[in-house]
C-alpha cells in the first residue's frame, strides 16, 4: 500500500463524490455494505489486477482491452506496448474508462484521463520500481517501445458484494 493518509482522504472525497453523483439506479446497487471506502479499497486492490480498459477510436468507437492494473498512490498505472491500438488511442483522445471486476467480489470502476509517464513524471521511480519487483523484471525491457500510464481518475466507485 503506497497511499499516504493525505491520499487516501483525497480517495474518499472521490469516492463520495462520484456516487453522490451517480444515478439512483447505481447508488441502489452500491449502497450500505456494498460500498467499498478508500482504505477498504486500496487493500483489496493490492497487487495486479486485471482492468478492463476502454478508449476511443477516432470515429468514436469505443474498444475494451484488458490491461495489467496496479494502483499505486490511489490512481491506477497500466502499460502497453507502442505498436498496441490503445496506445494510438490514448495518444490522440486520452479519457479513458477502466474496470476491475471479480465476479460478485469486488467492482471497482473508474473514468479519467491516461496520462503517459516519463522518467521527468516525479512517480517513475517508484512506479518502475513497484513493476519490477512485481514481475521480476523492469518493465520498460520489455520492448522497444513500452508505454506507462497513470490514470487520473475524475470519477470512480467500489462496490464490494455481501460478507
Amino acid at each position: 500500500m503506497y497511499e499516504t493518509p493525505e491520499e487516501l482522504a483525497a480517495l474518499q472525497r472521490l469516492l463520495d463524490a462520484s456516487r453522490g453523483a451517480s444515478t439512483a439506479h447505481l447508488k441502489d446497487i452500491i449502497s450500505g455494505d456494498h460500498v467499498l471506502d478508500a482504505a477498504a479499497l486500496v487493500e483489496a486492490l493490492a497487487g495486479m489486477k486485471v482492468l478492463s480498459l476502454a478508449t476511443v477510436t477516432a470515429r468514436g468507437e469505443p474498444r475494451v482491452s484488458a490491461v495489467d492494473g496496479h494502483l499505486i498512490h490511489g490512481r491506477w498505472t497500466f502499460g502497453t506496448d507502442g505498436r498496441a491500438a490503445k496506445a494510438r488511442h490514448l495518444a490522440a483522445r486520452p479519457g479513458v474508462s477502466a474496470a476491475h471486476i471479480d465476479g460478485e467480489r469486488i467492482g471497482v470502476f473508474t473514468h479519467g484521463t491516461a496520462v503517459r509517464l516519463t522518467p521527468a513524471d516525479p512517480g517513475w521511480d517508484e512506479t518502475i520500481a513497484h513493476w519490477a519487483a512485481h514481475y521480476g523484471t523492469d518493465p520498460m525491457t520489455w520492448g522497444e517501445d513500452i508505454r506507462m500510464y497513470r490514470i487520473v481518475p475524475t470519477w470512480m466507485v467500489g462496490y464490494r458484494g455481501a460478507s
